[in-house]
C-alpha cells in the first residue's frame, strides 16, 4: 500500500476508528475519547484529524523513522495511526492544549 493510500484511508472517520479499535488498547481509547470530546469531535473525526495533522507536520526524520517502523510491523495502518496519535499528543502538550487538533 502506498503512503498516500494509507493516509487517505485513515483520513476517513470510519476507517480511522476501525483501525483504532483494532489496537485493543482500552486506556488509549479512553484517553482519546476524552480528547475528542474536549475538541467537540467524535472518536473517528478526532482520529482522522490526528492522521491529517501528522501527515502535514511530521519532520523528514519522523517520516524516515515511520518507514522503518512500518517495515518491522505487521499492520501499516496501526503503525501509522500510533505514530500520528503520539505526534498529536506531543504537539498539543507543547502548545499547552493536549490533543488539540484542527479538522479540515
Amino acid at each position: 500500500m502506498l503512503f498516500g493510500d494509507l493516509i487517505a484511508q485513515l483520513s476517513d472517520e470510519s476507517a480511522a476508528e476501525e483501525v483504532l479499535l483494532r489496537l485493543s488498547d482500552l486506556p488509549l481509547l479512553a484517553e482519546l475519547r476524552v480528547q475528542a470530546e474536549a475538541n467537540g469531535l467524535g472518536l473517528g473525526a478526532y482520529t482522522a484529524a490526528a492522521v491529517n495533522r501528522y501527515a502535514s507536520e511530521a519532520s523528514a526524520e519522523e517520516w524516515a523513522s515511520l518507514i522503518g517502523a512500518i517495515g518491522r510491523g505487521q499492520d501499516p495502518g496501526v503503525t501509522y495511526l500510533k505514530r500520528a496519535l503520539a505526534h498529536t499528543s506531543r504537539q498539543g502538550s507543547r502548545s499547552g492544549q493536549v490533543g488539540d487538533v484542527e479538522v479540515h
